[in-house]
């Protein structure tokens, strides 16, 4: 069940909150943002939010809970991953007039991620554990 509700947590940051987020000035309808980079920001958006309904549609109905932690895994770490790698193709979490959302200094885009990033991997290893010591566990 824990796997199931950190999946679920998941999907929504990257579902519904980032799609909440980013329909807006600063992104979507960003003036500064060519046609070209609005459309790539549109089309992951929605690539997201799809994959997260059919993560939760595997999870809660299909109760096939790897694809969906895979999937949720990939994405959260993909947007891990770029931010790291963000000096080396000139990405930056800062808006154009040098603001950035942060809570107690940590961008939140990196603090929520980061968050359900590490209680999907806790959880996997939790559900690991326990299924090596008691031989049986529901996912």
């Amino acid at each position: 069940m824990i796997k199931k509700i950190a999946i679920t947590f998941s999907v929504i940051l990257y579902a519904i909150i980032v799609p909440f987020l980013d329909i807006n000035e600063t992104h979507v309808w960003n003036p500064d943002w060519t046609p070209h980079a609005r459309i790539h920001e549109v089309w992951q958006l929605i690539t997201n939010s799809s994959i997260g309904l059919v993560c939760l549609w595997l999870v809660w109905y299909k109760k096939e809970v790897r694809l969906s932690f895979l999937l949720s895994i990939i994405i959260m770490g993909g947007f891990l991953l770029a931010f790291f790698l963000k000096d080396g193709y000139g990405g930056s979490m800062k808006y154009l007039d040098g603001s950035e959302k942060t809570v107690l200094g940590i961008n939140i885009g990196v603090l929520g991620f980061g968050i359900a990033f590490l209680f999907l991997i806790l959880s996997h290893l939790f559900t690991k554990t326990k299924k090596t010591t008691h031989n049986k566990v529901d996912d």
